[in-house]
């Protein structure tokens, strides 16, 4: 029996829903059509760690906790290394240095790439400056945080689409990876992202993997609408 080929892993779903029932409903709904999964704060408290743990082990799929991780360097070393023992694949941190370090020494030994936070993909340079973020351009104010956290030793960065290929061409950037929110297929809401991009533009900025939430949970079908997706990013390889 020839096994069927895994789902193009480029499409990460964001589970930013309740609870882990949701989640799991969800993800039968998608079956094999989705290979990764972020699960973030918000399902913390709805089962989160253990879904992720379920999906990871019993599923065989791929799991991003999108925790964005800051505190002290000790605190952040220690908690990096108990969610390393899950076994997962991406865990977020903010991209200060110090943070960056922290995690890397926390996830020492295990395969779980650390992903450093730029600045988030909802906020704009309004919302900077209400929380005393230096003055400048928010691109440019991202590319100094991505290369910062690079050189820290980070494995990747979070960042918006519209920052992705300038983040490609740094130099420390040779062989990370850039994971990208904020993407929304041609026609759909955007939410609360402010600087977003289709997913096709995406990669071939040069994102390794795009993120998508809303247009797919929310979809009256969401494996289509994630098939409709992974045709998109399919057709960059024609």
């Amino acid at each position: 029996m020839t096994q069927a080929p895994r789902a193009d892993d480029r499409l990460i779903v964001a589970m930013d829903v309740p609870n882990a029932l949701d989640g799991l409903k969800l993800a039968e709904q998608l079956g094999d059509a989705v290979s990764f999964y972020k699960i973030g704060l918000g399902m913390l408290t709805g089962g989160g760690l253990a879904l992720a743990n379920e999906l990871k082990q019993e599923h065989g799929k791929r799991i991003f906790l999108d925790m964005k991780l800051f505190d002290i360097g000790a605190t952040v070393e220690s908690a990096v290394r108990g969610l390393a023992q899950f076994d997962l694949d991406f865990l977020t941190v903010h991209g200060d240095p110090y943070v960056v370090r922290a995690a890397k020494e926390g996830a020492a030994g295990k395969e779980m790439k650390i992903l450093a936070v730029t600045i988030l993909t909802s906020l704009d340079r309004q919302d900077l400056d209400g929380a005393l973020i230096k003055p400048g351009a928010v691109q440019d104010l991202v590319l100094e945080r991505a290369g910062n956290a690079l050189a820290a030793g980070a494995d990747g960065v979070i960042a918006s689409p519209q920052e992705a290929a300038l983040i490609r061409a740094l130099p420390e950037a040779e062989g990370k990876l850039i994971v990208t929110p904020g993407v929304r297929p041609a026609g759909a809401d955007l939410g609360d992202q402010k600087r977003v991009a289709t997913p096709a533009s995406a990669i071939a900025d040069g994102a390794d993997h795009i993120v998508v939430g809303r247009p797919i949970w929310k979809a009256d079908s969401p494996r289509a609408a994630a098939e409709a997706i992974l045709a998109e990013l399919a057709s960059l390889r024609e």
